[in-house]
């Protein structure tokens, strides 16, 4: 179950003008591509596509949207650092 109906990046929840472009620059074209993606990947991809290192705050956005969209309650982008603290292991 997802957000079919989301028709915009920036209708997602913590999702401003910088994510939605670099959802674009990931190849995506709607938000229901998200569905199903590795939010952490996407991360490493973003990193290797612009050959620099991101804000870890960009993988919790990206964490954040990616359950969104997966039809998860719309949480702040702040409450997935420890999450991505965990899995990364720092």
């Amino acid at each position: 179950m997802g957000r079919h109906n989301v028709e915009r990046f920036r209708d997602i929840p913590n999702v401003g003008v910088s994510i939605e472009k670099d959802f674009l620059l990931l190849g995506m074209d709607k938000p229901a591509e998200l569905i199903g993606k590795d939010p952490y990947q996407m991360y490493k991809d973003l990193c290797r596509i612009t050959k620099k290192r991101h804000d870890p705050c960009v993988l919790d956005v990206f964490i954040s949207a990616v359950r969104y969209m997966e039809g998860k309650p719309p949480k702040k982008w702040w409450e997935f650092t420890e999450e991505r603290k965990k899995h990364l292991g720092n």
